[in-house]
C-alpha cells in the first residue's frame, strides 16, 4: 500500500529562544515490510547538524535553530509503500541484543497486577506466539482505549489500574507484563492510517515490539487488537514512550512554550 504522511509540529513561546537543540527520530525505518519513495524533514530556521544510524536500526539527525525565535516548527511529509507482514520486523538490521530490552523503566515497572494478569494471560498458550497474542488481548481487555484520561507520564502499573488509556499506556502495560515471563519487549513510535475497520485513526500511533525466539521481533497493538500491517509506518523504537519520542531537544530561553502538532496519513495511488 502507498501511504502519504503530513506530520507538523509547532512550539511557540511567550518570550524569545536564545537557542533550540533538537533530536529528531522522524525518518521510517528500513526493513522488509516498508519502502521509502520519499522523506523530507526540514526546521524552518533551523541548521542541520549530523546525523547516524543507532543500533536499534533508527535513523537519528539533530538541528538548531538559533535566536533570538519564539516559534520553532518541524515538518516531516513523505510517501512509504508499506507491505503486511503480520507484524514481524523482518530485514530490519540492528546490533542491539534482544536481551538488552528485559530493563526495566519508570513507565514499564513491573507491579503485583501486572505480574498477574500476564500470568493470567499465559496460563495455557501452546508456544511463546501463542503467549504473546494472549497478553496482547490480556492489556487489550484490562485498559479500555480512552483519550484524554491519563498523560505524557502515566505508568503502566498506573493506567492498569485507572482500566483506562491511550496506545502508550498499552504498550508501556504488554512491555511490562511482557518482561514478568521474561520476553524482552519495546516501544514502536509511528503512523496508521486506519484501524481494521477502516475507520479513521490517530493518525500518529504506538506499540509494542515483543521478542519471539526464532521469529524475531513481532509487533502487537493491543489498541487495535492486531498485528500491525500494511496500514503502519514504523519510525522507531526504545524502552519505553520518553526514548522512543520522534523528537528530543532542549530550548535556551525565559519562555514558557506551548505544542500544536498536526498529523494527516492518507492513501495514495498503486
Amino acid at each position: 500500500m502507498i501511504v502519504s504522511v503530513s506530520h507538523r509540529t509547532v512550539y511557540r513561546y511567550d518570550a524569545p529562544l536564545r537557542l533550540a537543540v533538537q533530536s529528531l527520530r522522524l525518518t521510517p525505518s528500513q526493513f522488509d515490510g516498508q519502502k521509502v519513495l520519499s522523506w523530507e524533514i526540514s526546521v524552518e530556521g533551523g541548521i542541520r547538524g549530523g546525523a547516524f544510524r543507532d543500533g536499534a536500526g533508527d535513523w537519528i539527525e539533530s538541528w538548531s535553530v538559533r535566536g533570538p525565535t519564539d516559534r520553532v516548527e518541524v515538518a516531516v511529509t513523505g510517501t512509504v509503500d508499506t507491505t503486511d507482514l503480520a507484524g514481524m520486523v523482518r530485514g530490519h538490521r540492528e546490533t542491539v541484543h534482544p536481551l538488552v530490552y528485559l530493563r526495566e523503566t519508570p513507565a514499564t515497572r513491573i507491579d503485583t497486577a501486572l505480574a498477574e494478569l500476564a500470568a493470567g494471560a499465559a496460563r495455557g498458550a501452546t508456544s511463546l506466539l501463542d503467549t504473546c497474542h494472549a497478553l496482547s488481548n490480556a492489556v487489550r481487555e484490562a485498559i479500555a482505549y480512552r483519550p484524554g484520561v491519563t498523560g505524557a507520564h502515566t505508568s503502566a502499573a498506573e493506567s492498569l489500574a485507572l482500566g483506562e488509556g491511550v496506545c502508550q499506556d498499552h504498550a508501556h502495560a504488554l512491555i511490562a507484563a511482557a518482561r514478568s515471563l521474561d520476553i524482552p519487549g519495546r516501544y514502536v513510535s509511528g503512523y496508521l492510517l486506519a484501524d481494521q475497520d477502516g475507520k479513521e485513526h490517530e493518525a500518529a500511533h504506538a506499540w509494542a515490539e515483543l521478542w519471539v525466539g526464532e521469529l524475531g521481533w513481532i509487533g502487537f497493538d493491543p489498541a487495535n487488537a492486531c498485528c500491525p500491517n500494511d496500514l503502519y509506518i514504523r519510525i522507531g523504537s526504545g524502552f519505553s514512550a520518553q526514548d522512543a519520542a520522534p523528537i528530543r531537544g532542549i530550548a535556551s530561553g525565559p519562555g514558557a512554550e506551548a505544542l500544536d502538532v498536526t498529523v494527516a496519513v492518507t492513501a495514495g495511488q498503486q
